[in-house]
């Protein structure tokens, strides 16, 4: 008997075997599984669920079906592996955390950004999102090739039509073999955009677009969680080379607690970081005492969004724990980008290439060309075989009673088609329409409406073949087909791009201008543009300047340009330094940053002086004045290393607090005033130069229950303005204080009574200056100075705001504003520097007065 063929051992060579094996399967994985295709940035899976979704007839207009159903079908017709895998791509295609625009609309659990998984797919449902019949749009007007399932037994899309750039938006990861790619998600409007541009550029310029272009629409990747990524030299790379490291920050905040503790608020995280596993892990570092000082840890996310509350101790520093955390947790995290996308090569075979962001690009667009061509030469083919019926009827109409004659005389339907074809020299489709034909297509009105359609079909023809023949006509339809798209789905930025000290500077990139600078009594601070304040008549109510929290009141207000340094001095004497581009724009209402987000501040410190300089000179110096009158002179360039954790800049007496700073050249006249209305004036080379670390010496000698309120220099006007809590003022010449040494009590400047209240301001003004008035509710008046009444030194002056009487709404603050128009931005600029025209806020009302 013949040994069975299948029982001879066939010998063969083991290393050859793993070796075409391992390659066929890492071959399979990279074309078949993992890897976007860059046309479509669809996954396998991801293409078969949707199109099977559609062959369900399962769009946003329709109920939403069982997952079960969906995950069958396309697992019994197109995907033949687990149902784990496809319903995972059905879920992450759906989770909004995951997924920038998702494309499928899930109904029922479908898992949380805290790692909770979705529900099994028996008791989810899910439907296409709008979204993504962009991506299906006009699949059945042969704009793509079908492909054989599996089984042959049915025909699937080789790629999606996809209307917008899909890779960009929203992004991919995936593990091949040999290789990974990792696609950050990107808003709809940019890369539209940047298409949009690359389009213009061939159709009105006729070339090719360049990488610097597409990086000025393009800001950078734009995550579904928001958070901040930090520089822009990561996204720039990955851009450019396909290839890059992003670092991208969570969104914290830190608040102060009317119990005079801090709290970070954690509002947004980086993409694909698990909150609950970021909880867990800073319980973790407290609990092994790597991070001490947090007392309370708290998930208060709801449906408004996200909330982690950790809750600080009283003498812990917010900005180190801020930065611990970010050291030692995920809340900031780096997101590597691998561009890798399969693309076809001459062969037509798929290949895994690396691509910057102007290939992928430009690979979507000559999809869309394909796409729209063919889905063009598909409306052509049917409106001329419509036009070609039509042209029969009209030839059947117009010989209608021979028409008739000859159906009649027939024997069948195929002699009357035969000889209509011979007598009219009709096709045979025509013939058959004109055998089809209704009766009441003899109506005149049905006769116009085949002409008519005739008419319409000849200019729709004309049009298509123009669209086939001009290039430039294809873009301008792609061009407006993917605006549509924009305008209808697109939507702001949710990541912003922040600063990185590593990177840059920042300078470069922003521009020199005048700003405000505003802070309140509780520390909020933010600039805002010059444009916001409108000249007024005295006597008014203003307008709202900034929205703020009970018993908060806007108390330091400056006039200053983005590159000037601000220094912060703080009621403890220490001193702190930031670039003004670095505190957050904000508008004319909104409440402005906790400084303790910038500054480095310790427990139970509070901004009283904030001076705004250029730059450090040898030649000058800084003049401080306290609370209680003392005044202290020292050479500015002994400030000139302001550490992060701030610098000790005058030592105070108990009880005692830093009001104001002056930079000066010792040749000017002092002036302090105080709130009960006495005023002093001596010169400042009576004070001696002391060291950063020292006390200074006496300035002037109070009464048991006065403040000092305000400090001038003789070179800031010619005219001392005093402005009382209720709203009354004056100007007075400064002729009339006698210049005097330092240490005596001074002399009378304002009329104190009842109806005045105390003073809260004084200021040296010109007459083309203009003042801003901020009362205790944060209401905002900007009034001419040389519309104040000039009066003598013991007189109480006129009506300058119209704070309410019966209320215990006061001003809180003033500050003097130079913006004539007749300088330059250079000589303001320079006027700024020169004569320290730090125009700041500085009517601190003290503890028990704010309690009253």
């Amino acid at each position: 008997m013949e040994p069975n063929i299948f029982d001879k051992v066939h010998e063969v060579d083991l290393k050859k075997t793993m070796e075409k094996s391992y390659i066929d399967y890492a071959m399979s994985v990279i074309a078949s599984r993992a890897l976007p295709d860059v046309r479509d940035g669809l996954k396998p899976v991801q293409r078969r669920v949707l199109y099977s979704m559609i062959e369900l007839n399962n769009g946003p207009d329709k109920p939403h079906r069982k997952c079960a159903r969906i995950v069958g079908d396309t697992m019994g017709k197109y995907h033949p592996h687990g149902d784990s895998s496809i319903y995972g791509a059905l879920v992450n295609m759906a989770q909004e955390w995951s997924t920038r625009y998702p494309l499928v609309d899930g109904h029922g659990n479908f898992g949380s950004v805290d790692g909770d998984g979705a529900a099994a797919m028996r008791y989810t449902e899910a439907r296409l999102s709008k979204i993504s019949m962009e991506m299906l749009a006009d699949i059945n007007r042969d704009t793509v090739d079908f492909i054989p399932n599996f089984d042959e037994t049915e025909s699937e899309p080789d790629v999606m039509p996809s209307r917008y750039p899909n890779l960009l938006v929203n992004g991919t990861s995936g593990i091949a073999v040999g290789m990974a790619t990792n696609i950050p998600p990107h808003n709809l409007r940019e890369v539209i955009g940047a298409v949009v541009k690359i389009i213009d550029n061939q159709v009105e310029e006729n070339r090719e677009t360049t990488m610097e272009e597409v990086l000025d629409i393009i800001k950078g990747p734009d995550f579904p969680t928001g958070a901040t990524i930090l520089g822009k030299l990561g996204i720039e790379e990955a851009y450019r080379t396909g290839r890059g490291k992003i670092r991208v920050r969570g969104v914290s905040d830190i608040e102060a607690m009317p119990n005079g503790k801090s709290r970070i608020i954690i509002t947004e995280l980086p993409y694909m970081v698990n909150k609950a596993r970021l909880i867990e892990k800073i319980a973790e570092l407290v609990k092994d005492k790597k991070i001490d000082g947090i007392t309370d840890l708290r998930d208060e996310s709801d449906r408004a969004g996200m909330r982690i509350c950790v809750e600080l101790r009283r003498d812990a520093n917010a900005n180190v724990i801020l930065n611990q955390l970010i050291k030692h947790t995920q809340l900031q995290d780096t997101f590597g980008v691998i561009m890798i996308a399969l693309v076809k090569n001459k062969s037509g075979a798929l290949e895994p290439r690396t691509l910057n962001v102007l290939q992928m690009l430009n690979y979507y667009l000559e999809h869309q060309k394909e796409v729209v061509t063919r889905r063009t030469r598909y409306d052509l083919n049917k409106a001329e075989e419509r036009a070609h019926i039509l042209n029969g009827l009209i030839i059947a109409l117009d010989n209608i009673d021979e028409v008739i004659r000859i159906i009649r005389g027939s024997q069948n339907i195929q002699i009357a088609k035969a000889e209509l074809m011979e007598r009219f020299g009709l096709s045979d489709v025509q013939s058959q329409a004109i055998v089809d034909m209704r009766l009441r297509a003899l109506t005149g009105l049905e006769r116009e409406k085949l002409e008519n359609e005739y008419r319409e079909l000849q200019a729709r023809i004309a049009e298509l073949n123009a669209i086939l023949a001009d290039e430039k006509k294809l873009l301008g339809v792609i061009r407006e087909e993917i605006s549509i798209i924009s305008a209808k789905f697109g939507d702001d930025r949710r990541t912003s791009i922040g600063f990185d000290e590593f990177d840059m500077s920042m300078e470069d990139l922003i521009s020199e201008e005048n700003t405000i600078v505003a802070m309140t009594k509780l520390g909020y601070i933010k600039r805002m543009s010059i444009d916001n304040f409108k000249n007024q008549n005295r006597g008014g109510k203003g307008i709202k300047g900034m929205q703020t929290i009970d018993q908060d009141y806007i108390e330091d207000l400056m006039m200053t340009t983005t590159h000037h340094y601000l220094m912060f001095f703080t009621n403890t004497g220490r001193v702190y330094r930031l670039k003004t581009y670095m505190i957050p724009e904000g508008s004319r209402t909104s409440r402005g940053t906790a400084i303790i987000n910038l500054l480095q501040m310790l427990p139970g410190e509070s901004i009283t002086a904030i001076i705004p300089m250029k730059e450090y000179d040898d030649e000058k110096f800084l003049f401080m004045a306290t609370r209680s009158g003392m005044v202290k002179k020292t050479p500015m360039m002994e400030y000139a290393n302001v550490r992060k954790n701030g610098l000790q800049a005058i030592v105070l007496r108990e009880n005692d607090e830093l009001i104001e700073v002056k930079a000066t050249d010792n040749t000017l006249d002092i002036f302090l005033v105080t709130k009960k209305g006495q005023c002093i004036r001596f010169h400042e080379k009576d004070v001696r130069v002391t060291g950063r670390v020292s006390m200074g010496v006496i300035g002037m000698r109070l009464n048991h229950d006065d403040q000092v309120v305000g400090m001038q220099m003789e070179t800031q006007g010619p005219k001392l303005l005093i402005v009382s809590e209720n709203g009354m003022g004056k100007r007075t010449p400064i002729e009339e204080f006698s210049p005097q040494r330092r240490g005596g009590k001074g002399v009378l400047c304002y009329k104190i009574t009842e109806k005045t209240g105390e003073i809260v301001g004084a200021k040296l003004v010109e007459d083309e200056h203009d003042l801003l008035l901020i009362t205790t509710e944060g209401i905002v008046i900007r009034i001419a100075a040389n519309e104040i009444s000039v009066i003598g030194r013991n007189t109480s002056g006129v009506k300058l705001m119209n704070v309410g009487q019966e209320t215990d709404i006061r001003v809180a603050s003033i500050a003097k504003v130079r913006d004539d128009g007749s300088k330059t931005d250079e000589e303001e600029s320079e006027e700024l520097d020169v004569e320290s025209e730090e125009i700041m806020e500085d009517s601190k009302k003290d503890t028990s007065d704010s309690e009253n």
